[in-house]
């Protein structure tokens, strides 16, 4: 997919690079649709992107890092929604709009359609990559936990933080799997969105309430 103006370096070297990862990734998100992702090696995704074998370990360490492309980016989203928030808004509200910005911008992190169901088949059809979502959820906790203790002045082992991030990311995971089933089950994208949304203000709801008085809600 390709990437907003505002992420594409502006020095040449650092364009090639970027250049570079995208087809790596690209070649490598289309031999794991076709092939599986267990059936495919970097040797051949080396070949098929015509770089070298150590090229490709130059940008992903591990061959999942090539299915899961955007995750860093994932993490850097979330970040700025928290860091970029108006005072007005409280943190747990904040991730709230940012579900609704992202649904609106068509982020990849959040689409519902049949490129997205491959994404999804893919990921069922090997236990390295359900492995590897699982690892990047309880990451992204972390993520969150210390964004979320930035935003108010508190030291990152705060408990508070833990939770809100924690259940944060168990009604993110909740509204993402119910979007998919609900395109599955009826191809249709907006409604698939709707659901998502619904499942994210009704989570939302029930974490401000659980957190009223503190500095998340």
């Amino acid at each position: 997919m390709t990437p907003s103006s505002d992420s594409i370096p502006s020095d040449r070297r650092s364009r090639k690079r970027l250049a570079t990862r995208r087809a790596i990734s690209q070649v490598a998100d289309r031999l794991f649709r076709e092939r599986g992702f267990e059936n495919v090696t970097v040797d051949e995704i080396a070949a098929a992107a015509d770089v070298g074998r150590m090229t490709v370990f130059n940008h992903f360490p591990r061959k999942e890092d090539m299915f899961f492309d955007r995750d860093e980016e994932a993490r850097d989203t979330l970040r700025e929604a928290l860091r970029q928030r108006d005072d007005h808004v409280a943190p747990i509200e904040a991730l709230r709009l940012l579900a609704y910005q992202l649904v609106a911008e068509q982020r990849p992190y959040v689409e519902f359609s049949t490129r997205s169901q491959d994404f999804i088949v893919t990921i069922q059809s090997s236990e390295t990559l359900k492995a590897r979502a699982r690892a990047i959820r309880d990451e992204l906790v972390q993520v969150v936990t210390v964004g979320l203790s930035e935003s108010a002045g508190r030291g990152s082992a705060d408990p508070d933080a833990h939770l809100v991030a924690g259940l944060l990311l168990a009604m993110w995971s909740v509204a993402f799997i119910e979007g998919h089933r609900a395109f599955r089950q009826g191809s249709n994208t907006e409604q698939a969105e709707a659901i998502f949304l619904a499942l994210i203000d009704k989570g939302t709801i029930g974490l401000k309430a659980a957190m009223a008085g503190t500095s998340y809600a």
